[in-house]
């Protein structure tokens, strides 16, 4: 199946604990930091609900 990169590009610092959640389950700890994963439907919800602290890669 086909993968996607995903950036962090804008702390966690002041989001909500389930943002903060949710972008530890996408494996991103650190502004910059760029994680490739399996592109599923579950995964573009996780990214949909932090869309303004992630970017996707290409």
């Amino acid at each position: 199946m086909a993968t996607i990169k995903i950036k962090q590009v804008k702390s966690k610092i002041g989001a909500p604990i389930d943002q903060k959640r949710t972008l530890a389950s996408l494996g991103l700890h650190k502004i910059s930091q760029v994680v490739e994963r399996e592109d599923t439907p579950e995964l573009r919800g996780m990214i949909r609900k932090v869309h303004h602290l992630v970017t996707i890669v290409e």
